[in-house]
């Protein structure tokens, strides 16, 4: 009897121990505080995939050696901007791609070596990848299961980086780089690597409008200005040579907002007539709900205080307090108010929700600007209270997205489709993060609660 009770206890404590581990493989799936573990595997699993990638997959060109013609005018002593160009085209991008490249020109002997360069975006996808996760373990929002189809699923994204070379690649990381820098609250150096990031490629300015508000919240109008001096000094300073020889010729190249883009490449309005595309009204219309869209957020969702916008202009120091006056109630009230966001979160939401809605009204979208949002799309789902049964929808919404980027060359289907998930989006971040009207006092029915000596 006594042998069957040992082993009926030993049979117990062995289920219990099995329960215990499931536990914690499920939380270890589900809780964000265990986002720096899943993104350490994710990372040495990403080394292992670029490496066969970059083995197995043929090298494709599209940019790369025009990358290098258009950076080899400037190393043979060309400054004036109009005279730089590769085979498709003139060179088109701020002068801090020619520098980032021109150092690829070097290293890569003059742009032959395809492998060493692909080896060097591997290395950057994998600082990207560090950055992006150490974003997502400030805001603790997403649960860490999403990571996976972040990361080894994607093969568009590994394309982007070790298989086309883009440059889309090398702005966004340094933009990483000064987000990372706005969460410790470093702001100059935050500006100027953001300003930086601009100098690659000018998608970086969709976050401007998200930066500038961000700036106004946290220094008002007159701390704002050196931050913003700070920006456009970098961009003087970088483009100086080429301003000295031709200043038009450089503004007009590396910051052409009116540039026309191919139909044939379009990933998002593919189901439009191509007179239509092409048509002046539609790109105004779409700048005007770009526009709309901005400041609808900024007036209803990025701005949660009660007070008239236009006091971020004043110094934080003299605005009126927007709490309350701390009660028993009050600290009650707040108490069972939990915020969605936290300070990190709130920045990063700011951020990437500015992004988003530039991207959402953009006039074209090419394949290789899925990488302008595709690390954000899951901060963008889960950062508003998400139930059980509304993770599979937002997976699937990941997917689907995915999808629409690999079809090529896209179709109505796939445009149409891509369309519907933003629209999805962003109707989620409009509810979901919408301020609740909740009364500041207690119901009469219920005592107040005794409040512990941690609480006060």
């Amino acid at each position: 009897l006594r042998a069957e009770t040992r082993s009926g206890m030993a049979a117990g404590r062995g289920a219990a121990a099995l329960r215990r581990a499931w536990r914690e493989r499920r939380a270890a799936l589900l809780e964000p505080r265990y986002t720096p573990l899943v993104a350490a595997c994710l990372c040495l699993a990403e080394g292992g995939v670029n490496l066969w990638v970059i083995r197995r997959v043929p090298y494709t060109e599209i940019d790369w050696k025009a990358y290098m013609q258009e950076v080899e005018g400037f190393a043979n002593g060309t400054l004036d901007y109009t005279q730089l160009k590769g085979d498709t085209g003139p060179l088109v991008y701020p002068a801090g791609f020619v520098y980032i490249f021109l150092g690829l020109y070097h290293a890569t002997g003059r742009g032959s070596d395809i492998r060493l360069a692909q080896y060097l975006f591997a290395g950057l996808y994998l600082l990207n990848l560090l950055l992006v996760f150490r974003i997502y373990c400030r805001t603790s929002k997403v649960p860490p299961y999403v990571f996976f189809f972040m990361c080894c699923a994607s093969y568009r994204i590994h394309s982007i980086f070790v298989l086309r070379l883009f440059n889309d690649p090398v702005a966004m990381a340094i933009l990483f780089l000064a987000i990372n820098l706005f969460l410790e609250e470093r702001w100059s150096w935050g500006c100027l690597l953001f300003s930086l990031a601009v100098s690659v490629k000018m998608n970086i300015l969709l976050f401007a409008p998200g930066l500038l508000f961000l700036l106004l919240q946290r220094f008002g109008l007159l701390g704002c200005i050196p931050k913003l001096c700070i920006c456009a000094l970098l961009q003087v300073v970088l483009g100086l040579p080429f301003l000295l020889v031709n200043p038009v010729g450089y503004l007009t190249r590396s910051f052409d907002l009116g540039r026309q883009f191919q139909f044939k490449w379009t990933v998002n309005w593919r189901f439009l007539p191509e007179e239509v595309f092409q048509n002046r009204v539609f790109h105004a219309a779409l700048l005007l709900a770009h526009l709309a869209g901005l400041g609808l957020f900024a007036l209803h969702r990025w701005h949660s205080s009660k007070e008239n916008i236009l006091n971020l202009l004043k110094d934080p120091a003299k605005r009126k307090p927007a709490s309350p006056r701390l009660t028993v109630n009050n600290i009650l009230w707040q108490a069972s108010c939990v915020c969605p966001l936290n300070a990190s979160a709130w920045i990063v939401f700011v951020l990437f929700s500015s992004n988003f809605l530039g991207v959402c009204c953009s006039r074209s979208l090419h394949y290789q600007f899925y990488v302008w949002y595709f690390h954000t799309l899951p901060y963008l789902l889960w950062c508003t209270p998400t139930t059980k049964l509304a993770h599979m929808p937002k997976v699937l919404l990941l997917g689907v997205i995915e999808l629409c980027w690999n079809t090529y060359p896209s179709t109505v289907c796939s445009s149409l489709s891509l369309h519907i998930c933003h629209g999805l989006i962003l109707l989620q971040l409009w509810y979901g993060t919408a301020p609740t009207a909740v009364s500041h006092t207690l119901p009469p029915s219920r005592k107040p609660t005794a409040i512990s000596k941690k609480a006060q």
